[in-house]
């Protein structure tokens, strides 16, 4: 894939994933339901793109899909009780977590960089909990984070699947979910409306948006993957205010330029690092 239509591409993922709000807003489900429905799809469209899924059972790839599973049924979750606003842009926190997890799990030490991020991102999260009139739910919220806490587990166990492709893991990702989901899945009364969302939901959103990212992230930079899909925590809650009238309030637009801008800043600095 050239770069141009690489970049296409990750603009497309990012566009399709800032549905996801509209999308799970809409649906008159349960969390389990919406969730089950999605990951159900994706995974069809998955196996269609595969053809011959091959995974590979090991520890790094099992917890790859523990923390996928948790990832997607939170995100529905907290969507559905706070603002689309606040559920993407506290699970953007992931990075603070990643750097948290690595000095736990790994006695990494933080750089600069690390810390600053960690700063940065931990006053956003404040803003958005001292945030009592227009934040959302505090149990949404809460929820948000902890998606985006197993959002980072996704990212360090991919990094533990070195020379294997991760793309497996979240197949089995989404099959697992489905199926853990399935008593709520066949509580779903199905009208036209229900049935494309859910569709759209589970084949665009998540599907073929996580197929154009693997096709078009090894033809980028890490500064340009991450810059291009900062569109989805930026188009997500725009969309949603748009077409339902759910606007955040001005301190939840605070602390998410604070989180977004210490992702930014951070794979700046790294991005920078490498290339010297």
């Amino acid at each position: 894939m050239t770069h141009r239509l690489a970049v296409l591409a990750l603009c497309l993922a990012a566009l399709l994933w800032s549905t996801g709000g509209f999308f799970i807003k809409s649906l008159p489900l349960s969390p389990l339901a919406i969730a089950g429905w999605r990951s159900a799809i994706a995974a069809v469209v998955m196996v269609v793109w595969l053809q011959r899924p091959k995974p590979i059972w090991t520890g790094a790839q099992i917890s790859t899909i523990v923390c996928y599973t948790l990832t997607v049924v939170l995100f529905v979750a907290a969507t559905k009780l706070t603002t689309a606003a606040n559920a993407i842009l506290l699970q953007y926190t992931a990075p603070f977590w990643v750097v948290i997890g690595n000095v736990v799990l790994t006695r990494q030490r933080p750089d600069s960089t690390d810390i600053l991020t960690v700063l940065l991102v931990g006053a956003g999260m404040t803003v958005f909990f001292v945030d009592r009139a227009g934040g959302g739910s505090a149990i949404g919220n809460v929820i948000a984070v902890l998606s985006g806490i197993a959002f980072a587990g996704v990212a360090m166990s991919m990094k533990g699947q070195r020379g294997v492709s991760t793309t497996e893991s979240i197949l089995l990702g989404n099959t697992i979910t489905a199926l853990i989901c399935l008593p709520w899945m066949l509580d779903v009364t199905f009208t036209f409306d229900v049935t494309w969302r859910l569709i759209a939901l589970g084949s665009l959103q998540l599907g073929v948006s996580y197929i154009l990212y693997a096709r078009a992230i090894s033809s980028v930079t890490a500064l340009e993957a991450v810059l291009l899909t900062t569109l989805e925590p930026l188009l997500n809650p725009l969309w949603v205010a748009v077409l339902f009238g759910e606007l955040p309030s001005s301190t939840s637009v605070i602390g998410g330029l604070l989180v977004v801008g210490a992702v930014i800043y951070r794979s700046f600095v790294h991005g920078k690092a490498i290339r010297q």
